[in-house]
């Protein structure tokens, strides 16, 4: 189980923030299993607003863990689903192998105590085992808060990237 401490802000006094430490945190990151579906949907429409019907979240939820290329990991307090981690395999003709995280959420209640940076972890272990020389992933601009945790936990990037997607499914 892994266990951790952190810190945030805490009540005014005489009116200044004072950090306050938070509650000792206890959780466990375990590979992700069906039963996970509604946390993620849940994770994936608050903390990245992606709001994919739960059901077809289940469905692609079961795919994705029969798959060889991807791996998906909770960070479980209990029962309770706090955080998740999806990666998968990254090659391309111009680079060596690699991992790319394609989502990567935690709980706002249970964010600064290092929950995400042993989500990243795992991900990096995975990489080390099966050889990969780096792991990569792609940040939305907004997403100043996430730049700021992907550089603290030594993630670096220079260069902006526009994506673009064209919808082929009729009807949708």
């Amino acid at each position: 189980m892994t266990e951790n401490r952190g810190s945030s802000g805490g009540a005014p006094e005489n009116g200044k923030t004072v950090k306050m430490p938070l509650p000792r945190a206890e959780y466990m990151i375990r590979e992700a299993e069906p039963g996970d579906a509604a946390a993620i949907y849940r994770l994936n429409r608050d903390e990245m607003g992606y709001d994919y019907l739960p059901e077809r979240t289940e469905e692609k939820l079961r795919q994705l863990l029969e798959s060889e290329a991807d791996r998906i990991w909770v960070a479980a307090a209990g029962d309770r689903v706090i955080g998740y981690v999806h990666a998968n395999s990254y090659d391309v003709i111009y680079a060596p192998h690699m991992k790319n995280i394609m989502g990567i959420a935690v709980d706002p209640e249970w964010k600064r105590r290092g929950i995400g940076r042993a989500l990243l972890g795992r991900v990096e272990e995975w990489a080390q085992q099966t050889g990969a020389e780096s792991v990569r992933l792609v940040s939305g601009q907004t997403r100043t808060g996430a730049h700021a945790f992907y550089r603290s936990c030594g993630y670096q990037g220079d260069k902006l990237q526009l994506n673009l997607k064209k919808n082929i499914a009729p009807g949708r």
